[in-house]
């Protein structure tokens, strides 16, 4: 079984998630069971999919895994670039967010690529 607290993706998305709870406590009242809801349970499984992966006792779980947490990771990037222009989310929230999400996305498909070539 592998340390998911090893790994750079988990350490990064986790920390997406933590950001995303924050600025997602800002949006309008009414996108609670909306967009709000939607963004947070994509954030949550971008390192609830690394976990879980990380748990299975094959490679090829693992990496099914990662690919899903992938998914997740440019659903999040789509429904943020949403979010700011609906004016949901500001311009220095967006402005702090979106380094993290490219550096996560560069780090989880490093780590998909190196799996795949083993």
């Amino acid at each position: 079984m592998r340390d998911h607290k090893k790994l750079r993706a988990f350490e990064l998305s986790d920390e997406i998630v933590e950001l995303i709870y924050r600025v997602t406590a800002k949006f309008p009242k009414e996108e609670l069971y909306g967009l709000t809801s939607q963004i947070r349970r994509a954030a949550v499984s971008v390192p609830s999919n690394i976990v879980e992966g990380c748990a299975r006792d094959s490679q090829a779980d693992f990496l099914r895994f990662l690919y899903i947490a992938f998914g997740s990771l440019r659903e999040l990037h789509y429904q943020l670039g949403l979010s700011e222009r609906l004016d949901f989310l500001n311009k220095a929230d967006a402005f702090l967010l979106e380094p993290k999400l490219v550096e996560t996305e560069k780090v989880l498909n490093g780590l998909i690529g190196a799996l795949r070539n083993v």
